[in-house]
C-alpha cells in the first residue's frame, strides 16, 4: 500500500509525543513494507534541517516539508477574534502553499490512504477530497477543545479568560465540523473515542496507542541502588507546567526535607526564563536543557513523577519511560489509555500526601522498586510494540476503508 500522513510538523528527530506517534506509526507501516510519504509543516518554532533528515530516514519512508510561521501575532489574533469564526490557534497552521504542495502531491501520485494527524490538519481535507479517491482516515491524536476547557477553568485573568471562553467556543464547533468527513477515526485512546461517538462520529473507530520499538530501549535491568527522580518532557506546553509547579511546591518541598541528598532532574525545550530561574530557587533541582538522547537520559535515571491533571490523548514519555525499566508514578489523569495495573507496572497517586508515600515505598524497598521496572518492560513489550500495533491498523484498514 501507499501510505500520505500529513502532519503540522517536522516529525524528524522524534523528541515529542505527537512526533513520536507520527514516526511510531509510519515506521511500523514501513516495515511491514508499505510506502510511506510525509507531508508537513516546518514551522519557525520547531524548524528542522529537512536535508539531514533525509539522509537517515528509515526505508520506504520519504519526506517532504513546508516552511510556515505560526508564531503568534497579536494583530493577527484581534483580527481573527472579530473578523473570522474559526479558532485563531486552529487558523495559524492554514498555509497556501502546503496547499499547493498537497495537491501537486496528490495528483503525481496514487494513495490508498491519506492520514491526517492531529485536527489541525483537517482543514485540509477539502483538497484531498478534490484531487483523490484515497480512504482518509482522522488519527485524533487529543480532544482539542477539551484541553483548552481546561486551561480555561483554571484561568484566573478576566481578559485570558473571556478570551478563552470565546477560543473554547470555536473550537469545539471547528472540531465536530469535521465529524464524519472522513473514512473512519483513529483515536489514540478508548475514552478519546467514546468522546468522539457523543459527540456524533458515526463512521468506523480504531483505538490505535501510540507505540515504541521496544528494541531501542533497556534490555538491562535497571539499577536502583540510588533512587534517581526525572522529568522529560516539553516545558513550554501548559499541562507539564502546572504539574510541574504543583509537584515542586507540594511534593519535592516535602520529599528534600526528608531525603536531602534525592535529586530530581528535568530535561526538555523551550524552557522560559522565569520557569528556569524557579526552579532555581529549590534544592537539588537540576535543570539539563533540552537532550538529543532521550532514551539515554531515561537510563541513567530511574524514576519518573507525572503529575499530570489536564490534557487528552496518551502520555508516550510514560510508555518510553516503562521500556527503560523507570519506575512511573503518575496521577490517573497522566496513566489514561496506558491500563496498567496500579502496584504491579505502575504506581498511581493524586494528592501531595500519595506522591511522598509512592515514593517512599521505592526508596525504601528496593526489591519493589525491580519488581515493578521489570513488571513496566514486560507489559510495554506485550501492549505497545509498534510493529504489532501498525499491524492492526492495517488490518482495520483492509477490512473497512481501502477502496479496492
Amino acid at each position: 500500500m501507499k501510505i500520505l500522513q500529513i502532519f503540522n510538523k517536522v516529525p524528524y528527530p522524534p523528541k515529542d509525543g505527537g512526533s513520536i506517534a507520527v514516526t511510531a506509526l509510519a515506521e511500523g507501516f514501513a516495515k511491514a513494507g508499505n510506502k510511506v510519504n510525509i507531508l508537513c509543516l516546518n514551522t519557525k518554532k520547531h524548524y528542522a534541517n529537512i536535508k539531514k533528515i533525509k539522509h537517515h530516514l528509515p526505508e520506504n519512508i520519504s519526506l517532504h516539508a513546508v516552511d510556515i510561521n505560526t508564531d503568534i501575532k497579536l494583530t493577527a489574533l484581534i483580527k481573527n477574534l472579530l473578523f473570522s469564526k474559526k479558532p485563531y490557534i486552529a487558523e495559524r497552521f492554514m498555509s497556501p502553499d502546503f496547499e499547493k504542495n498537497l495537491e501537486n502531491t496528490l495528483k503525481k501520485e496514487k494513495f490508498d490512504i491519506i492520514q491526517i494527524e492531529g485536527l489541525y490538519m483537517m482543514p485540509y481535507i477539502k483538497t484531498i477530497k478534490k484531487h483523490t479517491d484515497a480512504a482518509i482516515s482522522f488519527r485524533a491524536h487529543n480532544i482539542e477543545h477539551e484541553i483548552w476547557q481546561l486551561n480555561l477553568k483554571k484561568e484566573k485573568n478576566p481578559v485570558k479568560k473571556t478570551y478563552l471562553k470565546i477560543l473554547v467556543k470555536r473550537l469545539k464547533k471547528f472540531e465536530t465540523s469535521f465529524l464524519d468527513k472522513y473514512d473512519c477515526i483513529i483515536p489514540i485512546t478508548e475514552r478519546d473515542g467514546k468522546i468522539f461517538r457523543k459527540l456524533g462520529n458515526k463512521k468506523p473507530v480504531h483505538v490505535s496507542p501510540a507505540g515504541i520499538d521496544t528494541k531501542k530501549y533497556n534490555t538491562k535491568q535497571q539499577d536502583f541502588s540510588e533512587i534517581k527522580l526525572f522529568h522529560l518532557g516539553s516545558l513550554d506546553w501548559t499541562p507539564n507546567i502546572e504539574g510541574l509547579l504543583w509537584f515542586l511546591k507540594n511534593v519535592w518541598t516535602k520529599l528534600s526535607e526528608t531525603y536531602p541528598d534525592l535529586t530530581f532532574t528535568l530535561a526538555g525545550r523551550n524552557i522560559s526564563e522565569k520557569f528556569k530561574k524557579h526552579l532555581s530557587t529549590y534544592k537539588n533541582v537540576i535543570f539539563k536543557g533540552e537532550t538529543d538522547d532521550a532514551i539515554k537520559f531515561m537510563n541513567e535515571h530511574n524514576t519518573m513523577p507525572v503529575p499530570l491533571f489536564s490534557g487528552s490523548g496518551m502520555r508516550i514519555k510514560i510508555i518510553e519511560g516503562m521500556a527503560c525499566g523507570n519506575v512511573i508514578i503518575s496521577t490517573p489523569k497522566g496513566a489514561e489509555g496506558i491500563h496498567a495495573e496500579n502496584g504491579k507496572e505502575i504506581l498511581i497517586a493524586e494528592t501531595p500526601d500519595d506522591f511522598v508515600k509512592q515514593i517512599n515505598t521505592i526508596i525504601s524497598n528496593r526489591k519493589k522498586a525491580k519488581q515493578i521496572s521489570d513488571a513496566a518492560k514486560h507489559f510495554v513489550s506485550v501492549n505497545f510494540d509498534n510493529f504489532a500495533i501498525s499491524e492492526s491498523l492495517l488490518n482495520f484498514y483492509r477490512r473497512n476503508i481501502i477502496k479496492k
